[in-house]
């Protein structure tokens, strides 16, 4: 029987691209197909080629220079912000809100126009695909708010798995945090990321989102970032965390820094957890301070320590 022909060497030509930071992998082959890429002084029109190090490759007539090492960057996306890089409906964009000394990045995964939270960004087109694979295993957590008053019954459905609109989702871990007046904070947790999956999953067992927060992606943790604010991840936690190879000094980290945010008491995305994947979420407080009106006023004559005067001592 005859062997199969073994693949070509090197690397399919769009994935070369996407891996030197000038384009994802789509958009790479779309500037292949539009003839702005030459291999050893040939334009080429089809992605469907393999190319080696020995290869020259000249993109807009400007020669492909070599891989920058994977970086990688936690951003905290504001509400409002769309991930892409040039909205077709004219709205702000998350890259209108990055630093402008940050390199040309690529988020990995998405979140959409009116959720918030974590959302990871990288220079390295291979390293995206890698992170975005359901196959990582990893696990991402929410904090939802849902107008309503679930309770475990209403849930167990998304803890089983369901199908949406003919789209299976996989079974999800979701707890009750808390009840806040007609809504109620959740975190749910999930291995996948299909288009709206939150959303779509909780309208599915009736109850609406009015506000979502990514709180974790594996083991990388929102923490105490602010809205706005980009932090970069060490080279060494990289290595560690993704098995690259060769980590190098770490870089100073660019940050922008915006004015703090009135935000929800009841909505706290810290991500505090330290622990990686299936780490337990931000701490709820099972009590609320009194407030300033509720707290007991000092007697008359009494000091804010609570303590009258001494008797004074008879003569």
């Amino acid at each position: 029987m005859a062997q199969p022909p073994s693949p070509p060497p090197g690397d399919r030509i769009a994935k070369v691209i996407a891996r030197a930071g000038l384009a994802s992998r789509r958009e790479a082959e779309r500037m292949i197909e539009a003839g702005r890429v030459s291999v050893n002084g040939t334009v080429i029109d089809r992605a469907a080629l393999n190319v080696t190090d020995s290869d020259r490759v000249e993109v807009d007539g400007k020669a492909l220079g070599a891989a920058p090492d994977p970086r990688l960057w936690l951003y905290h996306k504001p509400a409002g912000l769309v991930t892409t890089t040039k909205d077709e409906q004219g709205r702000p964009t998350i890259y209108d809100d990055l630093p402008e000394d940050l390199p040309r990045v690529m988020s990995v995964g998405r979140l959409d126009l009116n959720s918030e939270g974590l959302l990871l960004l990288t220079n390295d087109g291979g390293l995206k695909r890698k992170m975005e694979l359901p196959a990582t295993g990893w696990l991402r957590r929410y904090r939802v708010r849902v107008k309503g008053r679930p309770n475990d019954d209403a849930l167990q459905p998304l803890r089983d798995g369901i199908e949406v609109e003919g789209q299976r989702f996989q079974p999800m871990s979701v707890t009750i945090d808390r009840q806040q007046g007609a809504n109620a904070w959740l975190t749910v947790g999930l291995r996948e990321g299909k288009n709206r999956e939150v959303r779509r999953a909780m309208a599915d067992v009736g109850l609406s989102v009015n506000r979502l927060i990514r709180v974790s992606y594996g083991p990388f943790q929102l923490g105490q970032l602010k809205p706005g604010d980009v932090q970069e991840i060490r080279p060494r936690v990289l290595r560690d965390q993704l098995g690259l190879e060769g980590a190098k000094p770490d870089r100073p980290v660019p940050q922008r820094r915006r004015p703090p945010r009135a935000s929800d008491p009841g909505a706290r995305a810290d991500g505090t957890a330290k622990r990686a994947q299936g780490a337990a979420g931000p701490k709820v407080p099972k009590h609320r301070p009194k407030s300033a009106a509720n707290r007991a006023a000092p007697k008359p004559g009494t000091p804010r320590g609570g303590k009258g005067p001494k008797p004074r001592s008879g003569r």
